[in-house]
């Protein structure tokens, strides 16, 4: 379907020090984990990056750091649409793309209000195409300040535009799914599922891979899932029902969840978020071992060899 690799796009996070700056360290730590682990590509600076709290000048240095850190490994794409009029969404895209990123991500609720039409919509997202030249765009149906999901037919449109490369989808079910990716045979516009739960049925239907949370705990899983579900249909679907139960704990309390996992690993970074403040009680905390230790099984029933920090 899409010209972009197949398989799984992480959306970053962003780590902090205790004090609440960007910790560029880890960031480079956390940039080559994902690569080892094999992933297709990258998502920087979206709503698991704290895209939202974080300044202009941090958006743009962030996508930097992760594309020269990447160095041409895997394709980056990082979001460029905040809150504003057309033309200036515009400019700052033409900002983002300087940073040395593959492409740049519209995010879908940014580009109308919520009580708007689909063709205020689309309207404006023609504008934005003529006022970014050929810079390489992608889509986010991002759930905050509000979720705006694409209709089959303005997926369509997206994809016949030819300036769309990727979308992240977070729809819930394949109800919804299955028209938008009928919509998008033979364009060049790649659909990334958001949903765990989903993932396995949205690949058998001819989409491109995952781009959702988990990929903050166990990337790899996802990365099998992605190469090996023709080959191995009931290993795939084993991998499945765990990937669909796993989401329940990855969902409670993240960002700081998935932090707390991944320092739980050996992974150097803190368990520090800017956009919320959370203690876990001992429950939560042997639920994340006791997830860990089932990862584990996975791991070893498929060989999969887990990259050092």
């Amino acid at each position: 379907m899409g010209d972009l690799p197949k398989g799984v796009w992480p959306v970053m996070l962003t780590p902090f020090t205790v004090e609440g700056a960007i910790d560029w360290d880890g960031v480079d730590v956390l940039t080559d984990w994902y690569i080892d682990s094999g992933v297709a590509g990258l998502f920087a600076v979206c709503l698991s990056s704290e895209m939202y709290e974080l300044t202009d000048g941090e958006r743009l240095a962030l996508a930097k750091r992760v594309a020269k850190r990447v160095d041409g490994r895997v394709p980056v794409m990082a979001s460029g649409t905040f809150p504003g009029a057309t033309e200036n969404q515009a400019a700052f895209v033409k900002e983002m793309a300087d940073t040395g990123v593959d492409g740049v991500i519209a995010i879908v609720c940014q580009l109308a209000g919520q009580g708007d039409s689909d063709e205020v919509w689309k309207a404006n997202a023609e504008r934005l195409l003529e006022q970014t030249g050929d810079v390489p765009m992608g889509l986010y149906e991002c759930p905050s300040p509000y979720h705006r999901l694409l209709s089959p037919e303005l997926m369509g449109w997206c994809g016949s535009t030819g300036r769309f490369r990727f979308i992240k989808e977070t729809s819930a079910g394949m109800e919804q799914k299955t028209p938008k990716l009928e919509a998008l045979q033979g364009s060049p516009l790649g659909f990334y599922n958001a949903g765990a739960a989903t993932l396995l049925a949205s690949l058998k239907q001819g989409g491109d891979g995952y781009c959702g949370t988990g990929a903050n705990f166990f990337p790899d899983l996802f990365v099998w899932l992605c190469s090996y579900f023709e080959a191995e249909p009931e290993m795939a679907a084993d991998l499945q029902r765990f990937l669909s139960i796993a989401q329940m704990v990855v969902k409670n309390k993240y960002k700081t969840s998935a932090k707390r996992y991944l320092a739980m690993q050996g992974m150097p970074i803190q368990p520090v978020c800017r956009d919320q403040e959370v203690t876990f009680r001992e429950d939560e905390l042997a639920t994340l071992t006791h997830m860990s230790e089932l990862v584990e099984i996975q791991r070893k029933e498929r060989s999969i060899l887990v990259p050092e920090f």
